[in-house]
Order: C-alpha cells, then structure tokens, then sequence
C-alpha cells in the first residue's frame, strides 16, 4: 500500500488532526444524535455597529493583496517608468483604482499634464523622458541598470548637467579651499554642475562617489568621502592641519556630517550643513508638474492613391516594461514631383502616422512635413536621392496597431499602411537582444544635438538603411554599420565589477551558400559600453570585399556565466 506523506506548518497541525479524525458524511444512526458542540459565547452576542481599526495582521493582508493585484504591467509603470517623476498624490491616487482601464487613462494623463506644447501632437515631454532612460542605460549601468543608479536618476530628473569634472580613475586631488586645500588620493569621483535647476536654484554643484571602485557611483552630501586617505593617519592632509590650525582627528567628531579637514571659522557658506541637506533633498523629490487641460481627441480618415513608401520598425529597451519603437520612413525622391517655388523646386510630403491599442484607442500620432527646396541644377542628381524621416515611440510590451498615410501634395498621390506591432517584453531574467540595425551612418553625437535629433539612441545616431540595399559605387556604402543591444548578462555573485563574460560573433553568409565570408568572434571585456545589464555593440563592417548578392548577417551573443545565446540575423543586398 502506497503511503503519501504530507507536510503542514505546525500552527495548521491541531486543525488538521481535528479534521481528519472528524466522520465525513457518517450514515451511523449514533452520531446523528450526538449534539452538536457548544457556540462560543461571542456567536451569541450582537454584532457591533461601529467600525473597529483593522488589525496588524489585516493591515498586512490588505497590503499583500493591493501589491498582488498591482503587480502588472501599469504597477511597473509606476515603480519604474515614472519613478522619479511621478508626485506622491498622483501615487496615492493610482493606488486607488480598480481596473486597467482606469489605469490607463491615468497614464494618458499623466503624461498630458506634462506635455509643454498640448496644442501638437508631439509630447516633447515624454520623448525626452523616455531618451534619459535609454541614455543612462547605456552609460551609467553598473551591478544594476544605469536608471536605477544615481548619475540615471539625476540625468533622467534633470538632464545632462553643464559642465562634468569627471575624475574616472581617482588618484592625486588638489583640494579646493572649500574643501581644506592641500592634496590627496580620491576614490573614483564625477562633479556634476548645473547653472539653474527650477525649484532648487542657480550653481548646482552634486557630487558621486565610487568607494566601493565597482563603478557604482552614489551621489553624496560629503565632499569628503572621495578621500581615498581619510582613514590613514598624518596622510592627505589639508592645509589647515598641515599649519597646525586642526588635526587630522578632529573630522571625526564633526556634527555636520561631513570629514573635512576645515576648521569651523574657517567654513565656506556653500558647505553649511543645511544648504547641503536642503539640496540633497530636493534632488530627490519629483520635478513640479504643469498640469495642463486635456486636449479634444483628432481623428482623420484618407483615401488614398498609390505613392511608393518603405517602412521599417526597431524595438530597443528602456526598461523591463518600456520599449523604444523606431519607425522609419524612406521615399525616393525620383517618386516625387516637384514645383517650382520662389526660384527653387521643391517636393512637399505630409505624413499622418498614429498607433492604437489593438481595440484601436489612441496611443500616439505624428505629423511631420518632409520637404527641402533644390535648385533648379542640382534637381536631377537630387532626384537619386531619398527623403528619410524616423519617430521614436516608448510603449509597453504588448500588441499594437501602427497606421501611417503619406502625401505628396503637389501631386495628390498618397499610401495608407498598417501593420500590427509586437512590441517585445525583455525578461530580467533571460539573455535578450534589441533589433538588429543595419545602418548607413553610426557616429557620436556631440553634447548639444543629444535629445533634438532623428535616429538618435542614447548618444549615438544610428540611421537605419531602409531595404538593406547597399550599393559599392557609392562611397559611404562601401561600410555597412551594425547596431545591436544585448541585456541580461549574468553576474558572478562576488563580482564587484558587474562586467559581463562572453563573447559577440558576427557572420555574414551569402543566400544559398554555407561558407562564411567573415566570421569574427570579439570578447566582451573590448566592448566600450559593456555592463552585465547591457551591452552595446556599434560596428562598421567592411563591404568592399563582397560581390553582388543577396547576403545574411547574424550577430550571436554567448553569455558564459549563464550558458544562455540570443541570436540576431538580417538579409542585406550589395549592388
């Protein structure tokens, strides 16, 4: 006879035994007359009217319960997305809705409360939002992704600062005299300077430190905490204590929170206790919302006749619940026609483009005019030319409806396309890789045009090659560039370094063929902006050995730790 044995807490024990050991739907006559056991008093008495405080206990369940029907796609929204910029009242009313749909007109205004310009149809707000993240992804992840650290949250709250000291290795520091004077060793440090930040004021000076030399800089309210020879006695001394004015034990038994070497008499007015708490603080609270009216919903409907179009769409990560859609645009200018106006020929093409939820509600629209008068000279060699456009769109993870319309004004005709959008859900948890992007130009951005330009990925400007068609005669072509992020590395567990441990393969292959034609493999400790939440691979890869043909790229990331690959391949076309 099988034997199952059952484990119960210990607190469930007695009501187990009782149960089990009770007749279930007995037929003996004798316990139909036994009687039944005696109701506790309290059954007896009347119920109370009045409303009792819940218990701890209760208090608890309730929470475990909201934080359970919360933990969807909107509860990460709002602890992720929005963090550090979402009000403590518009939390607290969050919270109190029940369903999805009015969380979700809550997310729409939210988002409309912030846009500076509601009279278009652009909420510059967000998109910037949403750039920051990417941003501070790619550049200050460490063990944890780079918007969840203090230089992510101050760039994503503020933007890039002014000016940044940046002393990235530590080593040898002059004091300023604010700071005692003298010279000592730092820790890894970055001062970050901002002329004007609303509601704190002019001269923002915020200081991060990485103690800890793992690349995880925190933003501190101790400009001595970057000295690397606090702790190291009759070392690093400033020149208050090298005069003999203090010594070097009096930083210890401050009362202003700080170590520095600076004589009360003798303290700076910018390194009062209180000046500093105060903005420490208010770098932490949310940015002041201008709440805006909501705008009345635009709606159109176009017929259309046939104007030649290409599309295509990337998906790149923001967060775990927020993903960067870049759709592309491209005509050829030879499918155009083109007026003369005020001495110059000039095309003219209005694009309508919106994506909705699959019920088909609004999620966003664009309306860009793509125009740009030519001399009457140059109209035949710009005619080989093409007019590109791209609009970046942040969406959660999910299914969507992208419609776009084009047209040509001056000559009428036009094209409607639709597709449906599965944006990607990046699990924490699993190796996983953004769009693969070949690309006609990848380069730097300089500080100024970060943020207010097309094709532009945290720092980088990566200008898709829509159709992937790349022709050797013209010079810029003879270089395809590459363009892929790769997420969730796995760390070692005493790793302090967060620095991920694998390789990138990149094989090209043409159609129908088995034998690689370029088949190189690069460790990721050579990659620039490697951490084990993201690397990022940007590539220009020679064409001019290839022939004419149909060819196909895969890029294959190895992740050693956790023995997990994720694969991206594309076709491309070399004329």
């Amino acid at each position: 006879m099988n034997q199952k044995l059952l484990f119960v807490p210990a607190a469930g024990l007695a009501l187990l035994l009782a149960v089990s050991q009770s007749p279930a739907q007995s037929t003996d006559t004798t316990t139909t007359t036994t009687k039944p056991a005696k109701k506790p008093a309290a059954a007896t008495t009347p119920r109370e009217t009045n409303a009792k405080p819940l218990t701890a206990k209760q208090l608890k369940a309730k929470e475990d319960a909201l934080k359970k029907e919360l933990l969807t796609p909107y509860k990460k929204w709002m602890d992720e997305d929005v963090l550090y910029i979402i009000s403590d009242e518009e939390r607290k009313a969050f919270k109190q809705f029940n369903t999805d749909e009015e969380r979700e007109q809550f997310v729409e205004q939210f988002w409309l409360r912030r846009d500076p310009t509601p009279d278009t149809e652009e909420n510059e707000f967000k998109e910037e939002h949403y750039r920051r993240i990417a941003y501070a992804n790619e550049h200050y992840a460490s063990g944890i992704p780079g918007w969840r650290t203090d230089r992510g949250r101050t760039y994503i709250q503020y933007g890039p600062p002014d000016e940044i000291e940046a002393h990235s290795s530590g080593g040898t520091y002059e004091r300023p005299m604010s700071e005692g004077g003298g010279e000592t060793e730092t820790f890894p440090f970055e001062q970050w300077r901002y002329r004007y930040i609303d509601g704190i004021g002019q001269n923002i000076i915020i200081e991060f430190v990485d103690p800890s030399m793992s690349g995880e800089y925190r933003m501190t309210m101790d400009p001595s905490e970057k000295d690397a020879l606090l702790h190291v006695p009759n070392a690093g001394l400033t020149l208050y204590e090298e005069q003999g004015l203090s010594s070097k034990d009096d930083r210890f038994s401050r009362t202003d929170g700080t170590h520095l070497g600076v004589p009360d008499q003798y303290m700076n007015q910018s390194m009062n206790e209180f000046n500093r708490m105060s903005q420490f603080f208010k770098l932490q609270e949310p940015p002041t919302v201008k709440f805006k009216d909501l705008e009345a919903e635009i709606t159109s409907r176009i017929t259309y006749n046939r104007l030649p179009m290409q599309i295509r769409y990337d998906y790149v990560r923001v967060t775990e619940t927020s993903v960067l859609v870049n759709i592309t645009l491209q005509f050829e200018n030879h499918d155009l026609q083109f007026a003369e106006k005020n001495g110059y020929d000039e095309a003219i093409i209005n694009v309508f483009g919106r994506v909705t939820s699959m019920t088909r509600r609004p999620i966003t629209t664009f309306e860009p005019t793509l125009t740009r008068p030519i001399p009457p000279e140059m109209l035949q060699a710009y005619k080989d030319q093409k007019q590109i456009y791209q609009q970046s769109v942040p969406l959660p993870p999910g299914r969507y409806h992208l419609n776009i319309v084009a047209k040509d004004v001056v000559s009428g005709n036009t094209n409607v396309f639709e597709v449906a959008l599965d944006v990607p859900h990046f699990s924490e948890d699993r190796l996983s890789s953004s769009s693969l992007i070949l690309a006609d130009q990848i380069e730097k951005l300089p500080t100024s045009s970060i943020g207010g330009t097309m094709f532009a990925i945290g720092d980088t400007k990566v200008r898709p090659r829509v159709g992937e068609t790349f022709n050797l005669k013209n010079p810029e072509d003879q270089k395809m560039g590459v363009y892929v992020q790769f997420y969730n590395f796995a760390m070692a567990p005493d790793d302090k370094t967060h620095k991920p441990d694998g390789n990138i393969e990149y094989t090209i292959n043409k159609v129908g063929s088995t034998q690689s034609l370029f088949d190189v493999t690069e460790d990721l400790s050579t990659i620039q902006y490697a951490s084990a939440n993201q690397v990022t691979v940007q590539k220009l890869l020679p064409l001019k050995t290839l022939g004419p043909g149909v060819y196909t790229i895969k890029v294959k990331a190895t992740d050693k730790r956790a023995n997990q690959t994720v694969q991206q391949e594309q076709k491309f076309i070399v004329n």
